[in-house]
């Protein structure tokens, strides 16, 4: 659970970032731009290890991670900051607990009590609520993309924490980088900007981005999943809207108050009541 929050801690910073390099980068070339300067550190990380190739079975499943971490996820997400603030990002990001528990219950026969479900529901309720709560009501277009997130997310999370047993954490992320290159390259040269010449913000948003929401991050959540349950740790993510919002508060001047709190305050107990009901695998 410490490794889960690690790791959505880390992930809690992906959305104001992102908005941070919409400053003076194309949304799709920060969606594979960042995979592409992530897969630098992937290629030395897997060189420099010796690690073993993965074997067919453990490939079928990394084009999975691939199409959701390396690819629908980013490019999704960019394209819904154009749009909507980081904090009404949270409307989808907050199930997110609920549709990994869900993919991981379809995908490796992991089984969640009823009382576990119940806590999931619960809390993506209380995420989502506030959310919309912070967006005035009101639900945008840009929230299509935010879905389509959720979904290629959700589902390479799952399969993430499948493969850290094996591969490890690391691992994982390192050869699904090296996997999705081919599928990075052309875009990413066709939304290059004509001049480099950005503002610092933007630059610091695209390389956080790039070296922790795209690579190091996922050192510590696959770790987290592999060892207490794609289900159960997949709970510590009803704290990354909370993350996003208070991040957005200190990096894009956005007004944090006490609902706030409260709020998170209320998602913690049931992340606790979700761990201790528990799922079995």
């Amino acid at each position: 659970m410490l490794l889960g929050l690690i790791g959505v801690t880390l992930f809690g910073l992906t959305l104001p970032a992102t908005r941070m390099a919409l400053e003076s980068f194309h949304p799709v070339f920060i969606a594979t731009g960042r995979a592409l300067l992530a897969t630098v550190l992937a290629v030395i990380y897997l060189v420099a290890g010796q690690h073993r190739r993965p074997t067919l079975h453990e490939f079928k499943y990394l084009l999975l991670v691939v199409m959701g971490v390396a690819i629908g996820f980013p490019v999704f997400t960019a394209l819904a900051m154009q749009q909507v603030d980081a904090s009404h990002g949270g409307v989808m990001l907050g199930i997110m607990p609920l549709t990994v528990a869900a993919c991981a219950a379809w995908l490796f026969k992991e089984r969640p009590s009823l009382g576990f479900w119940l806590m999931a529901l619960l809390g993506s309720a209380l995420v989502v609520v506030f959310s919309l709560l912070r967006g005035n009501g009101s639900v945008h277009w840009a929230d299509l993309s935010l879905l389509l997130a959720v979904l290629t997310g959700s589902i390479s999370y799952a399969t993430g924490g499948y493969l850290a047993r094996s591969l490890g954490g690391l691992q994982v992320i390192s050869w699904t980088l090296v996997l999705a290159t081919p599928f990075l390259v052309w875009p990413a040269i066709w939304f290059a900007p004509t001049s480099w010449q950005a503002t610092n913000t933007a630059w610091i948003g695209f390389l956080y981005v790039a070296l922790f929401s795209q690579y190091l991050a996922f050192l510590p959540w696959f770790k987290g999943l592999s060892l207490g349950g794609i289900a159960r740790v997949g709970q510590a993510q009803l704290v990354q809207p909370f993350v996003t919002i208070i991040a957005s508060a200190w990096l894009l001047g956005e007004v944090v108050d006490w609902v706030t709190w409260g709020f998170a305050i209320a998602v913690f107990a049931v992340v606790a009541l979700g761990r201790m009901l528990g799922a079995k695998r």
